[in-house]
């Protein structure tokens, strides 16, 4: 299902503008949005605050579609008295100030869980990938080195998988990591979770986890929430996956993690700086498996949150029934 955060009157415009973030998008979301008279305009990489000013006078787009993360600040929508609505392709809206978009009464539309399954799949992949070792095992056969007779790999059966965060891609991470054998263990301050055990305490959860794996929003009370304080309470040898959002780990303390050996290893797919520099700490580490923020974009996923976003965009601009509400306080 689809979700607006914020609320503006639709209008029925014969046609309308739409400035994409990127240069390129789906051709069934764009088919979609050109079937109701959307004309869509593309932007090239980098995309920085001047950048988006100076395309949405230019286009006088009624729409900004934002793919990844984008400056969308009050100083971009200040200077865009077209701009109607800004539809997310997908579910976080970090880079979006919604306060400055509802003062302006710009709706903000996002595509949440479209590619949760993708995302689930890819952590899933990423815990078995650094439990059995297969990055350091590939670099060994590749230099021509084969694992001596005393060679043993860990089980990721009976592991404990801690989950922060359960949303639709936390529900999915469980209920794979669950299938494979393993323990699930979620963070749920109150209520339940299908039946995995709960523990309400972050301090104390930490503890119990062998794999630890984020899928949280990044939000003021997320940001910085995995400290050193918190990577020292997981036992040592444990494994760290972030596909949630860089900052919801402190980095510096994440780095002395993985050198001094209390994390094995680290499953990372966002950082606090994308792109992540080829000189960066982290890329400098063998035990970090690194991917370049595409957990969520497969096939499948990409063109479910391209035609949700699509539909969307065609919902508020033209009155056919705007997507269900979701607002932000």
């Amino acid at each position: 299902p689809a979700a607006r955060l914020g609320h503006t009157t639709a209008m029925n415009p014969s046609s309308f503008h739409v400035l994409v973030t990127a240069a390129h998008w789906a051709p069934e979301a764009q088919a979609q949005v050109q079937a109701a008279g959307g004309q869509i305009h593309f932007m090239a990489e980098p995309i920085t605050e001047d950048h988006l000013i100076a395309r949405l006078q230019e286009t006088g787009a009624q729409v900004l579609l934002v793919r990844g993360i984008k400056p969308v600040s009050a100083r971009v929508l200040q200077a865009a008295p077209a701009l109607r609505l800004v539809a997310k392709n997908g579910a976080g809206v970090d880079g979006i100030d919604l306060d400055a978009a509802r003062a302006r009464g710009v709706a903000v539309a996002v595509a949440p869980g479209a590619n949760a399954r993708a995302v689930a799949e890819h952590a899933v992949a990423m815990m078995l990938s650094l439990t059995r070792q297969l990055p350091l095992l590939d670099r060994m056969v590749r230099a021509g080195q084969w694992a001596p007779s005393t060679w043993q790999g860990r089980d990721f059966r009976d592991a404990t998988v801690g989950i922060i965060g359960y949303g639709a891609i936390g529900k999915g991470t469980a209920q794979l990591a669950a299938a494979l054998g393993a323990r699930v263990l979620v963070l749920r301050p109150h209520g339940q979770a299908d039946g995995f055990a709960t523990e309400p305490d972050l301090h104390q959860f930490l503890p119990q986890v062998n794999i630890l794996s984020l899928h949280c929003p990044l939000t003021e009370r997320t940001r910085g929430l995995i400290g050193a304080r918190e990577l020292a309470l997981l036992p040592q040898g444990s494994i760290l996956i972030n596909t949630a959002r860089g900052p919801v780990v402190n980095e510096a303390a994440l780095i002395n993690a993985l050198q001094t050996g209390h994390l094995e290893g680290a499953g990372l797919d966002t950082f606090d700086t994308e792109p992540l520099p080829a000189s960066h700490p982290l890329a400098q580490l063998p035990n970090a498996l690194l991917t370049p923020h595409v957990a969520g974009v497969t096939q499948g996923a990409s063109l479910r949150v391209s035609t949700i976003t699509a539909q969307n965009i065609v919902d508020h601009l033209t009155g056919a029934g705007a997507p269900a509400q979701h607002r932000v306080a």
